[in-house]
């Protein structure tokens, strides 16, 4: 059974570490992917971690997700509360998807609360930094797990 995972982030997420540590901490992007790659091994899960600061890439990597990996780990950042295509998307894959965010959306600007992502997501994650990270390939492998007992 296919067990990879595509991590994918959206834009300003290659300026972790940099950009308001204060609100997303001081991990970078590389070390997140780092704990990510280790955690899988763990579980038998292979990763591809990708990042981008444009939309349609983004689109275009979760429309090839569809038939190269088991399911979708995804921190859209900013297009979390913009965009209906990347939603269209995720629920074109048909595969489980886990949103994660670093900061806790619901503590922050009132726009940053509603998030079109979530209605494709098997669960959503937010608020625990880049650990939050980790804990969605936990949580994947589970689902992946369960997925090969039926």
């Amino acid at each position: 059974m296919n067990r990879t995972v595509v991590v994918l982030n959206g834009p300003n997420l290659n300026l972790l570490g940099l950009r308001e540590p204060e609100i997303y901490g001081r991990e970078t992007l590389d070390d997140i992917r780092a704990a990510v790659t280790t955690r899988a091994q763990s579980h038998g899960v292979t990763v591809d971690f990708r990042q981008s600061n444009d939309e349609g890439e983004l689109i275009t990597w979760i429309q090839a997700a569809r038939t190269a990996a088991a399911g979708i780990i995804i921190n859209a950042g900013g297009y979390t509360h913009t965009s209906v295509a990347i939603l269209d998307a995720l629920l074109a894959s048909s595969l489980p998807v886990i949103e994660v965010h670093l900061s806790n959306i619901y503590r922050r600007e009132e726009y940053r609360h509603h998030s079109y992502i979530s209605r494709a997501a098997t669960g959503v994650i937010c608020g625990l930094g880049a650990h939050g990270y980790e804990l969605a390939i936990d949580a994947m492998a589970k689902i992946l797990d369960s997925r090969k007992t039926k």
